[in-house]
């Protein structure tokens, strides 16, 4: 995984139960159309209505591959109506980082 979407909603925060089943359903519908789920972070304490997705990538022309399988995704196209139909996501961002080598998941001590 070299490469990071990092996607940052802006959440209703009285809907934050609704968005966390959103995610959990993100689970198995990233991973099936290539995405490497990394997680999705709920606000916990402070702001309560940004919330953060990171789904990662070994090339940009794999996230590109898998950007075009979502479009043809049933249960994302569920997904995306529920979200619409509530308003549960008032805003969305993308920004993609790179993983600085020798940075990546070493444990404290």
């Amino acid at each position: 995984m070299k490469y990071v979407c990092i996607i940052r909603y802006q959440i209703d925060p009285f809907q934050k139960d609704d968005f966390e089943r959103r995610a959990e359903h993100l689970g198995t519908i990233i991973p099936r159309n290539g995405g490497h789920l990394v997680g999705y972070f709920m606000p916990h304490e402070g702001t309560n209505d940004v919330a953060w997705g990171l789904i990662g990538f070994d090339t940009l022309a794999q996230y590109e591959t898998y950007r075009a399988r979502l479009r043809d995704d049933a249960d994302l196209t569920r997904e995306d109506a529920m979200v619409k139909s509530k308003k549960l996501i008032l805003r969305e961002e993308r920004n993609f980082v790179r993983l600085v080598d020798g940075t990546y998941n070493i444990p404290p001590g």
